[in-house]
């Protein structure tokens, strides 16, 4: 372990969670009424991608990845007993972020092979830096987390060449969405079951979680194969038998981990509230593929419900657990997660143009009501000196 050497940085910087939550929630507020201007033509950006590529690429490469980023640079220092990234090596990544943001929109003047350059750096940063702590903390187990986000780097670089040599990055698109979806179902199956499991058997007895197993791996394969047949071959009746299947697959894994039990906990029902969007979307993808349904009602599932939900769900309660203070959602962060699950569902029941600005009007109430409430504990001290809860192995 490294020497316990005392902090006297800036408290932003003190922890991966502060500036990456807090970047991530920023940009999820402001990036979707700027879809909005660019997609109603009041803006146009410079940047290498068609609008549509753009939209999608940074809900999928700029908001998720500073989301990952600051999961990973919280939760591995737990499992690896060594200290957390902190300082100027978060202030660079903080930059680095940013860089890519920017140059993915054309603010920076770069061609496109340059603004691949800037934008993957962000993730290949983060691989390098998590190997690097993984391998010095000699904690073998979880080197497996390494290549969902080698996969997750391979995709964006997909994004991009697909992008300069074809014009639209139509398999980069699915690839994205297929990495970020397999990410969410290795990380929330995971915490989700080990979470509920530890609040449930402090209220009692009655049903527990099934912890991960074999049957969660198997899952894990099963859906990665059906969302790369899916991109390989996405209008066929062989990626919507695979899709189902896996959606199917994925329902039977949630009701494995007793979320009925969790009403007393609005930030634990998140959880199992996001993580439904995951069957849901690729059942959705998969009768898309048959033509029953448009591509967008699965796409939208997925993103603005699964991903969405998912991720603002765990940027809560990973703000207030390792920040010392109670796990409870409180008014306005349970309003923040319902505006934004609710955007998912408006989104697809109401096609309209005036339920896609209803959509966006949720889904940026609910982050703004997030960053509102979490941006003060983000930036100030921990309201007492006990560890961090640790992250499930």
């Amino acid at each position: 372990m490294r020497a316990q050497k005392p902090y006297t940085g800036p408290t932003l910087f003190s922890y991966g969670f502060r500036p990456l939550f807090l970047l991530a929630g920023t940009f999820a507020v402001l990036i979707v009424p700027l879809w909005m201007a660019v997609r109603s033509g009041q803006i146009t950006l410079a940047g290498p991608f068609s609008p549509t590529d753009w939209h999608i690429h940074e809900m999928l490469f700029g908001y998720t990845s500073a989301v990952l980023a600051g999961f990973l640079f919280t939760a591995i220092p737990n499992w690896t007993g060594r200290m957390p990234t902190r300082g100027w090596p978060l202030m660079a990544l903080a930059a680095l972020w940013a860089a890519g943001r920017l140059a993915v929109a054309g603010a920076l003047g770069l061609g496109p092979v340059a603004v691949m350059a800037v934008d993957c750096a962000f993730l290949a940063a983060i691989s390098a830096m998590i190997t690097v702590e993984i391998v010095a903390g000699r904690n073998w187990s979880n080197l497996r987390v390494v290549v969902p986000v080698l996969l997750y780097l391979a995709a964006n670089l997909t994004f991009h060449i697909e992008a300069m040599v074809a014009g639209a990055a139509d398999y980069g698109r699915r690839l994205g969405f297929a990495m970020v979806v397999l990410l969410i179902g290795l990380i929330g199956g995971r915490i989700i079951p080990s979470f509920t499991r530890n609040w449930l058997t402090k209220r009692g007895s009655g049903p527990l979680p099934v912890p991960f197993g074999r049957f969660d791996a198997a899952s894990l394969l099963l859906t990665l194969a059906a969302l790369l047949v899916w991109v390989a071959l996405p209008e066929t009746a062989l990626a919507a038998v695979a899709l189902i299947v896996a959606g199917l697959v994925q329902a039977v894994r949630l009701s494995r981990w007793c979320g009925w039990r969790t009403a007393a906990s609005p930030l634990l029902l998140m959880l199992h509230a996001a993580f439904a969007f995951i069957p849901l979307g690729l059942i959705a993808l998969g009768l898309a593929a048959l033509g029953a349904l448009p591509v967008a009602v699965g796409l939208h599932l997925l993103g603005i419900g699964g991903i969405g939900g998912m991720t603002i769900a765990v940027m809560m309660r990973a703000s207030l657990g390792h920040t010392g203070r109670d796990l409870q959602a409180g008014p306005a962060l349970t309003l923040a997660f319902t505006a934004v699950a609710l955007a998912a569902l408006v989104r697809v029941l109401l096609p309209s143009e005036p339920g896609l600005w209803a959509a966006a009007t949720l889904w940026t109430l609910g982050f703004a009501l997030f960053v509102a409430r979490l941006a003060p504990i983000l930036t100030l001290s921990n309201v007492s000196r006990r560890a961090p809860s640790p992250q499930p192995r």
